[in-house]
Parts: structure tokens; C-alpha cells; sequence
């Protein structure tokens, strides 16, 4: 069920009114009702995945009260070992199992050897990337005595597949979301009104930017040696733009959604354009991902503890794996060879961490010196992109020698989706400081405050595609 769709705009309301007005007496239904829908939800997809995300729940609940339980440190790394067999080996089947078979008959056709293997048609379960690292998280906490392990079931087969962030995150840790199901949930207006403008963002930055931009980018990708240099460029910017507001704009649903329940959940993306070197962009990119990768990878690795080489060794690492987390494909794997090498000059020379604050923090407008960084590692995460948005290494090498090619090739220019963007950016800048850009109209005078409410909605309206269009994370 995509947040954009017309069974969504039923599906939320009834659940809304059913659990503020029928469950609400009583916590434990509450809770087995908030399972019960995410379990429709997640089916409305395809129901057999349900087995797939119950029985993961049901090994990560186990272990926790195992790990709890048990004492001796050779048995619990064995309990450890046995989530993140399962969960992992569910991943890599569903996920990379065709990618190495490929990767290994070719390898072995180029030495003259036919390996006589064949990949399987294998349906990727939506959202598995993100959930199997929500409970593999729970059970390395737990592991790490940082965690107290739930003994309610409810509470934590919910705390799984909470629909609002069930499919494309954020990546909840256990620590945050399980404690909120453990309490009773009163209805709060300012935290429902909040949501309901971070929704409403979600909605303008999925379906009128990044649907809009869809276009544009499908077209120029499918056939870059048909367009001019400055056409391919602009391309590359409508991807940045297009995933961007795909996956901020689903974020944003997600936390609004949730607030609505109730519940907080944790700022997924940070106004990211606006970071001034790649480190400060990965500190504002897909934050839950991020720091799970710091604090479950790169840290047990040595994190920046050990020497030089120790931290550029750990760096690649967790580029190169965040870059393979997106696909089963060599693309996204340069991708994130492509962020480590721009990481690795801020990493070696200890200015990695320079910008902490928001840009331009005590001032209306960024100086020339801000805009030069801004617009820098802009260009540095487009060229990126390329590789992550390109079907194959080849395909990404074509488009970018054509960038480079004197030709006379077609040109484009959407000045209306352009025009669009900038009101992103604008509205982006005046609301960097805050959770979502929208939360500070709360500070502007009642009538205006509700004619850019009007504004964005009106927007959706003229600008929505006829068709409800998948999330790019839902392939990841």
C-alpha cells in the first residue's frame, strides 16, 4: 500500500479514528491492534512476505530473552550469531543471491571454465533491508547489555512492523520506539497538527517534485547520447532532486503518520543540499541508516581510534557497504567508493567534522564562502548519483563521456519544474533549523501561515501524476 495512493487515503483515517475511539481504553489492545493493521498494510503488497517478517520477529524476540537469561559469553555470541544468521542469510538470499551467482559464473567463463549455474526468479520482499536491521539492532543491544530485552510479544512484533516506517525506514532503534509501546498514548492535537504538515511536505516533495522530476530523468537516462551536454547535466540534478524528495518525502509521511499514533520517531534527513563538505552531507543524508552504520559497523571496527590507515580502511568499509546495502548491482558499489573518496581529504587532514551546525545558523542568507562549499559538494554528490541512478557501469561511463562531448544533441528545459524546485529550496532554507521544513510556519501570522498550507495542497493537486508511483527505496 504506497502512502501516495488512494487506498492509503482510506486506510489512514479509519485506523486513525479506530484506535483513538475504540482501542483507546486499553494499551495492550491498542498495541495488537497497531500489529494487526501493519500486518495488513504490509500484505497489501503481497501477503506470503508476512510469514517471512513474522518469523524474523519471532528469533529476534527469543534471543533477547535468551540473551538475558544466559550468562556465559561463549553462549550468548552463539545466540548473537544465530539472529544475525537469520536475518542476514534471509537478506542475502532474497536480495544478493542472483548478484554472486552472476558475479561467479562470470568469473569463472573469463579464466575459460563454464560454471553450469543458473539464477532463480527471486521476488525481493519490500522492505527487508530496512527491518532486518531494525531487529538485528534490538538483539546487538541486547548482546551489549544497552538494552533491556521486552518480554510482552506484542510490544515487540509491533515494534517491528509499525506501519508508518515498516517499508523504507527510518531505521528505529529499540531503545527509541519499544519503550513507546510499553505507555499508554494520549491524543495530542499539537503533535497531530505537526504531523499532519510533515505529511503534507511529504506529499508536495513525492509528488510534485520527485514524481515530476521522474519524467525528466527516465527520459535523459534511457537515452543519454541523444541530449547535449547541458541537458545530461540537468539530468543528473533532476536525480538529485527526484531521490531526494522520493525518499525524504517518504520519510517525512512515515514520522508524520506516526505522530498522529502518538509516537515520535527519529529526523531521517536533515536539509542535506545545504551540507558544505560530503562529511557534513552523510551527518544530514538518511540519518538512521547512517548511524547505524557508525555505531554497529565502523565503531567495532576501531571507528577513527587506530592510526591513518585504520581510519581509511574503516571508511571504505562503511562506504562500500552502505553502497551494496542499496542493491545487488556494481553501480551502487562505486557509488559508495565515489563518497569515500571525497570523504577521505576531510578524514586525513581532521576536518571531517567542521560543520556541525546548520549553515548559515545566525543569518538569513549563506555567505559567498558557503555558497562556493554548498555548491561544491552539490556537484560532488550529483556526479555520484549518476552511478546509483545508471542501470549498469557501462551505462553510467556512456553518460558521462557524453557529458564531456561537443554534440548537438536534443535539448530540455522545464522551466515550471524548475520554478517548482526553487519553492523546495526556499521553503528548505527557511525551515534548515527545524525537524521538517514545515514546522516553522507555525510562527507566521494565522492567514498566511494558511494560505501556503493552501499553496502547497493546490500544488499537489495540479501537479500529482495520474498514477500513484512506487518509492525508489522500495527496491532497497
Amino acid at each position: 500500500m504506497l502512502f501516495n495512493s488512494f487506498e492509503y487515503l482510506i486506510f489512514l483515517p479509519t485506523v486513525f479514528l479506530l484506535y483513538w475511539f475504540v482501542f483507546n481504553k486499553h494499551l495492550k489492545l491498542q498495541n495488537l491492534f497497531l500489529l494487526v493493521i501493519s500486518y495488513v498494510f504490509y500484505g497489501w503488497w503481497d501477503w506470503r512476505f508476512l510469514a517471512l517478517i513474522a518469523f524474523s520477529s519471532f528469533v529476534d524476540y527469543n534471543i533477547g530473552l535468551r540473551l538475558d537469561n544466559t550468562q556465559e559469553q561463549r553462549k550468548r555470541k552463539l545466540l548473537l550469531y544465530i539472529s544475525m544468521l537469520v536475518n542476514l542469510g534471509f537478506l542475502g538470499y532474497f536480495k544478493y543471491y542472483n548478484f554472486f551467482i552472476d558475479n561467479f559464473k562470470l568469473a569463472f567463463e573469463s579464466i575459460g571454465i563454464n560454471m553450469h549455474l543458473s539464477s532463480l526468479q527471486i521476488i525481493l520482499p519490500v522492505g527487508i533491508s530496512f527491518y532486518t536491521f531494525q531487529t538485528m539492532s534490538y538483539t546487538i543491544d541486547v548482546y551489549r547489555k544497552k538494552l533491556e530485552p521486552t518480554k510482552n510479544v506484542i510490544e515487540f512484533f509491533a515494534y517491528v512492523s509499525f506501519f508508518p516506517q515498516l517499508v523504507a525506514g527510518p531505521i528505529e532503534r529499540a531503545k527509541n520506539l519499544l519503550p513507546q509501546f510499553k505507555v499508554k498514548r494520549k491524543f495530542s492535537y499539537d503533535l497531530a497538527s505537526d504531523g499532519m504538515r510533515q505529511i503534507l511536505w511529504g506529499l508536495f516533495k513525492k509528488m510534485v517534485i520527485a514524481d515530476n522530476c521522474a519524467v525528466y530523468v527516465n527520459q535523459i537516462f534511457d537515452a543519454p547520447q541523444d541530449y547535449n551536454s547541458p541537458t545530461l547535466i540537468l539530468g543528473a540534478v533532476l536525480f538529485a532532486f527526484q531521490i531526494y524528495g522520493d525518499f525524504s518525502g517518504y520519510s517525512d509521511i512515515a514520522i508524520g503518520t506516526a505522530k498522529l499514533f502518538g509516537f515520535n520517531l527519529m529526523q531521517n534527513f536533515a536539509t542535506p543540499y545545504f551540507s558544505r563538505d560530503i562529511a557534513e552531507f552523510w551527518r544530514r543524508w538518511h540519518i538512521s541508516l547512517s548511524t547505524w552504520f557508525r555505531d554497529y559497523v565502523y565503531i567495532p571496527l576501531g571507528g577513527s581510534k587506530g592510526g591513518k590507515w585504520m581510519k581509511v580502511r574503516n571508511t571504505f568499509i562503511i562506504f562500500l557497504v552502505s553502497g551494496f546495502w542499496h542493491g545487488a548491482n556494481w553501480t551502487f558499489i562505486v557509488w559508495g567508493f565515489l563518497n569515500a573518496l571525497f570523504f577521505l581529504p576531510l578524514l586525513l587532514t581532521n576536518n571531517n567534522r567542521n560543520h556541525i551546525d546548520v549553515v548559515a545558523s545566525n543569518k538569513m542568507l549563506p555567505s559567498i564562502k558557503e555558497i562556493f562549499q554548498i555548491g561544491v559538494t552539490f556537484v560532488l554528490t550529483c556526479f555520484a548519483w549518476i552511478f546509483f541512478r545508471a542501470d549498469n557501469i557501462a551505462h553510467s561511463i556512456d553518460y558521462i563521456k557524453n557529458i564531456f562531448l561537443i554534440n548537438k544533441g536534443q535539448s530540455i528545459v522545464p522551466t515550471v519544474l524548475i520554478v517548482l524546485i526553487f519553492f523546495l529550496i526556499g521553503i528548505e532554507w527557511f525551515g534548515r533549523k527545524e525537524t521538517h521544513s514545515l514546522s516553522r510556519l507555525i510562527k507566521l501570522p494565522f492567514v498566511f501561515r494558511y494560505m501556503l498550507y493552501v499553496l502547497v495542497l493546490l500544488l499537489i493537486v495540479l501537479f500529482m501524476p495520474n498514477e500513484a508511483n512506487s518509492f525508489i527505496y522500495f527496491q532497497f
